[in-house]
């Protein structure tokens, strides 16, 4: 058994603890800044091509993005993930602004799927994980906005550890401040395994 600390040593261990907020305070802003700065990252170039691309929704220029990269050639199938139980693929398509004629031909819109099961990030993961396993892919494009891509890239990974993701990051010029730290909390808190808590 250690001997007793004196008085003094007591002393001076509980009048450094106030530190530990301070500490704790500073590691939150540096970590804040440091994901604002990945919130506003741009897409590779050049684009490199992979299996598949997975969009996640949120907004019309996910969507645009990810068909515009499957018409391009830059991958064999596209994923859709988190579409409405009501919407299509021409009104998907007409809300990004894309040409109606990019959907006519049947082959390339069988190589679109419309997945209508996820309602969180988490459930994002878990259906393109389904998707991924089923073309037997060794590599995905991820497309969601930027500030969103940070907590995608940690749920996909833990769904498809031998699978390459390819960040794409849409809506880079940045959301509003409480936007953005909103989805830092959420990161943090997915990144403490508390996305596992809720229900898809």
């Amino acid at each position: 058994m250690s001997p007793p600390l004196p008085d003094g040593g007591r002393r001076g261990h509980r009048s450094r603890l106030w530190l530990l907020p301070i500490l704790f305070a500073l590691a939150l802003l540096g970590g804040f800044a440091f994901f604002a700065g990945l919130a506003r990252q741009v897409p590779e170039a050049p684009i490199r091509p992979t299996d598949g691309v997975a969009v996640l929704t949120g907004g019309p220029q996910r969507v645009g993005a990810g068909l515009v990269l499957l018409a391009e050639g830059r991958a064999r199938w596209l994923i859709i993930s988190g579409v409405g139980p009501s919407s299509m693929l021409d009104e998907l398509s007409r809300s990004a602004g894309l040409p109606a004629e990019l959907l006519t031909t049947p082959e390339f819109a069988a190589r679109i799927t419309l997945g209508r099961a996820a309602t969180s990030t988490r459930g994002n993961g878990a259906e393109i994980a389904e998707w991924v396993a089923r073309h037997d892919m060794r590599s995905v494009r991820v497309v969601t906005a930027a500030f969103h891509m940070p907590r995608a890239l940690l749920e996909l990974r833990r769904v498809l550890p031998g699978v390459a993701l390819v960040p794409h990051p849409v809506q880079t010029a940045g959301p509003r401040p409480g936007l953005l730290a909103r989805e830092y909390i959420k990161l943090i808190g997915a990144m403490l395994g508390l996305s596992a808590l809720k229900p898809e």
